[in-house]
């Protein structure tokens, strides 16, 4: 019984420590997540930003993206959409009228955040990051203008 004990207690330390491991990373495999980023403009009251929700099955993912050109876009459900076996970055294809787009980003290790590819800002400044959405009754936060650029 003593050689027992020892050997329950290393056990006891090692196991959680070998699930937490094994636990996903980035976005999960099943479900819908919705990330966004959309802002009002003070002065106009005129909506920025953009919002992904990113519905997974078992058999595909879709993607649903929506964009700011003043007012909020028509939904574009994207195709060929693409999440990494590790849920750690994507990409998908949307059609803008006669222009076809490929957007692509990376996950957070937690999935809170899903940071594209590009910026807003002439010199790079502000990367796009959207936030996961966890509470669809908040109203959007303000946005943030580009830095005057230098020359």
């Amino acid at each position: 019984m003593r050689t027992i004990a020892p050997l329950l207690l290393i056990l006891a330390a090692t196991v959680p420590s070998a699930v937490a491991a094994t636990k996903p990373a980035g976005v999960p495999r099943h479900g819908v997540v919705v990330y966004s980023d959309l802002c009002v403009h003070e002065g106009s009251g005129e909506y920025g930003g953009q919002r992904i929700t990113l519905q997974r099955f078992t058999e595909v993912d879709t993607v649903i993206y929506e964009y700011t050109a003043g007012g909020l876009s028509w939904p574009l459900v994207a195709t060929d959409v693409n999440v990494d076996p590790r849920g750690k970055m994507m990409y998908f294809t949307v059609q803008e009228g006669e222009e076809e787009r490929t957007l692509s980003g990376k996950f957070s290790p937690d999935g809170n955040t899903l940071t594209l590819d590009g910026a807003y800002c002439e010199d790079q400044s502000q990367p796009m990051v959207l936030a996961k959405v966890r509470d669809f009754s908040r109203k959007p936060r303000a946005c943030k203008a580009c830095p005057v650029p230098r020359r």
